[in-house]
């Protein structure tokens, strides 16, 4: 009667300026499945993502090309505020 805890990165998705990530944590008894939980979170080009799966990494590197990352810069530029 073994209870066992794996994580699987089971969904990303390309959104317009982040990529959004969804982690499941399953526990098993015996190797059947009793219960699956989500954790949904998101990622921009100013995260950093050395700590993310190799999986994600490659999706992030993949999408945020340097044609994305001006789009991106220009983005921010435009949105950003200052207070006087």
């Amino acid at each position: 009667m073994a209870l066992t805890e794996s994580i699987e990165y089971d969904k990303i998705e390309v959104l317009e300026y982040a990529i959004q990530v969804r982690k499941a944590t399953v526990i098993q008894k015996d190797g059947k499945e009793l219960t699956r939980s989500f954790h949904r979170y998101t990622l921009t080009p100013d995260s950093d993502i050395s700590n993310e799966p190799a999986k994600v990494q490659a999706v992030c590197n993949a999408v945020w090309t340097d044609a994305f990352m001006t789009a991106w810069n220009e983005l921010k530029k435009s949105t950003t505020t200052t207070t006087e």
